[in-house]
């Protein structure tokens, strides 16, 4: 995806707009929609197409950068890591580990389910969505 082929965002007033912009990009990363080594947008065209400071979008790129998700080319731009997509799911998936799949394997428990009942239904489940 080059530079100009940015999909509008429309900002939510509950959540800043650097933070959108870093999670926009970072979803963008695990879609494919932006592969390792491809540049962004500028904060000067971030600024101008989305009508916010340039400073919001300096923001939320020193927060991807402090990620390890992109480096910045002096005088050149803004550009997506190598790493960039396996950090990424990485992340994701110890998030969705610790808030998603280990709460809910407690609740099963707690409600009477053994251990080898949990594993039958994943198991089951995930025979349905083969």
């Amino acid at each position: 995806m080059s530079v100009n082929d940015e999909k509008q965002m429309r900002f939510e007033s509950n959540t800043p707009i650097y933070l959108q912009i870093a999670e926009d990009i970072r979803r963008r990363i695990l879609d494919g929609d932006l592969q390792p080594g491809s540049q962004l947008m500028s904060t000067t065209q971030y600024a101008t197409t989305y009508r916010i400071n340039p400073a919001t979008a300096n923001k939320a790129f020193a927060i991807l950068q402090a990620e390890g998700l992109v480096y910045k080319q002096r005088g050149i731009g803004m550009f997506i890591t190598d790493e960039a997509p396996a950090l990424l799911r990485a992340k994701g998936q110890k998030e969705y580990l610790d808030s998603v799949l280990l709460p809910a394997i407690n609740h099963g428990l707690a409600l009477g389910f053994d251990a080898h009942k949990i594993q039958t239904l994943v198991l089951s489940i995930l025979e349905e969505h083969k």
